[in-house]
């Protein structure tokens, strides 16, 4: 499936939900997913729950969507990853820049 968002208007939340291997292979659609909603302050939550690998451009991918949201004056949330991508994040010090739920 790769990627797939889901807007909220209620909310004002477009949530980006990435499956199986979050790798290079889906930099554009990850693109795709957040870049039209420039200008819109809203609040972005990444779901990795259904990702089962990520590598080192996945870490990448989520610096730039950081960058995005920010000067979005927005906020971002990555939720629900499983023990081995959320090993990653910690190993490159994501908890520091990012909140990252369980």
């Amino acid at each position: 499936m790769g990627v797939t968002t889901k807007f909220s208007e209620e909310s004002k939340q477009l949530t980006i939900m990435v499956d199986s291997r979050f790798d290079f292979s889906l930099h554009q659609a990850f693109r795709d997913a957040y870049s039209s909603y420039a200008g819109k302050k809203l609040d972005y939550v990444l779901d990795l729950s259904n990702a089962n690998y990520m590598d080192s451009s996945a870490l990448g991918m989520i610096l730039l969507l950081k960058d995005f949201v920010e000067s979005n004056a927005s906020k971002l949330v990555i939720k629900k990853p499983n023990e081995s991508v959320r090993k990653i994040l910690e190993i490159a010090q994501f908890h520091r820049l990012m909140t990252i739920e369980s």
